[in-house]
């Protein structure tokens, strides 16, 4: 995984120790309502595309560069759903420490760009188009917590609430 230029420049400073970072997961749905899902490299596991938020770069822009990056599809936010603090410290193989505030964010495809998926960098192992009722396995947990996040917000936009959902005292509202 291609650590950002601007993190390996901090690294340089602050070494291993905990830095909290901006982060994007995108939640891709296709005309047919399948979500797209990436096989990822480092832990052979099924996720949502995330990635990080570069400095001066819009969360929303991140989340179509990444998923361009990653999949080869041209996509189109739509919605905000979820803005939270993951609170768990993840510790990467080399021992750099960090915490991320996640923007998740609901995407269609762009009627103008591509649709058809593909392995895009080394991120991936597989990528593809899932209905969300049957996922693959093993999928991350993060995956998952977050799947149930875009539920929950198309079910309270159905009932004409469309707000996106927000952590306040660890709970979703």
């Amino acid at each position: 995984m291609a650590t950002p230029e601007f993190v390996l420049k901090l690294r340089e400073k602050i070494g291993h120790d905990l830095l909290w970072m901006m982060g994007i997961t995108a939640y891709v749905r296709d005309a047919e309502g399948r979500v797209l899902l990436g096989q990822r490299s480092d832990t052979g596991k099924w996720a949502l595309v995330c990635g990080i938020v570069e400095p001066g770069e819009e969360p929303a822009d991140t989340a179509v560069r990444e998923i361009k990056e990653e999949t080869g599809i041209d996509a189109v936010v739509t919605d905000m759903v979820a803005v939270k603090s993951d609170d768990r410290v993840i510790t990467y193989i080399n021992g750099d420490r960090t915490m991320y505030m996640d923007h998740l964010f609901l995407c269609g495809i762009d009627p103008e760009g591509n649709a058809e998926p593909f392995v895009g960098d080394d991120e991936s192992l597989k990528v593809g188009w899932f209905d969300p009722d049957d996922l693959p396995e093993p999928i991350t947990p993060s995956t998952v917590e977050r799947i149930g996040y875009v539920r929950k917000y198309l079910r309270n936009k159905a009932e004409g609430d469309s707000h996106a959902l927000f952590a306040c005292n660890g709970e979703l509202h």
